[in-house]
């Protein structure tokens, strides 16, 4: 059973999908917040799989409550997943950088909200499709962190070659075909590169390879030097 937080300032949208959510013989709401600050307190209290967090809400924000859960060694379980009107938006890439799993636009089709809120749960990044070269374009291309880059010095050749597909959008079974070794080799160097890196999730992991420069926004490497 998929355990579910919503954390949504508009009822509305709590309602909404909450009741796509309850009709799921495999995932169960076990609460709702209308803040940040009192989904990071029902996190606590529930140890929710999923945290589905608006990014703009009173009191406390989205990207302050994933920090929150993120920096709590007791959440370490929780994947949160923002939520967004909004698309393309700064605070999108803020709330990576967080600790957050991924993001979704609220006008997201039902079904592939339901693939998404499984595809958390399992632990890999969520990034929506629609908007997630716009995002690493704009926010990602810039000078590289030379701190991120320095860590990539702890990974193994066959780490990096991971990583930089896992930064590409690739599952464990695509960099397995692609590196030609089984998926559960491919699971293994993703997880020995995020131990390395220290990144919470593959959605770290993608954020760090394009900092590092490991991984070059395709916008610029066709731009003209």
């Amino acid at each position: 059973m998929i355990r579910v937080l919503l954390v949504d300032d508009q009822p509305l949208i709590r309602s909404g999908f909450r009741a796509l959510l309850d009709i799921e013989d495999d995932i169960e709401v076990v609460a709702e917040a209308a803040d940040g600050e009192q989904g990071v307190a029902l996190a606590r209290e529930h140890l929710p799989d999923i945290a589905l967090i608006d990014i703009r809400m009173p009191v406390v924000d989205g990207i302050e409550a994933t920090r929150r859960i993120a920096a709590d060694p007791s959440l370490d379980a929780v994947h949160v997943v923002i939520l967004t009107n909004y698309g393309l938006d700064e605070h999108v890439f803020h709330a990576l950088r967080a600790g957050a799993a991924g993001f979704l636009v609220k006008d997201i089709q039902p079904e592939d909200f339901l693939h998404a809120v499984r595809v958390a749960a399992r632990g890999d990044a969520l990034l929506a499709p629609s908007i997630t070269r716009k995002l690493i374009d704009r926010y990602v291309a810039q000078p590289l962190d030379t701190d991120a880059a320095t860590g990539l010095e702890e990974l193994t050749n066959r780490e990096r070659e991971a990583v930089a597909l896992v930064a590409r959008g690739l599952s464990n079974d695509q960099i397995a075909d692609r590196m030609v070794i089984s998926p559960l080799t491919a699971k293994t160097h993703v997880n020995r590169a995020m131990t390395k890196l220290h990144a919470r999730d593959r959605a770290q992991l993608v954020v760090l390879a394009y900092e590092s420069g490991l991984v070059v926004p395709r916008s610029e490497a066709r731009r003209p030097r």
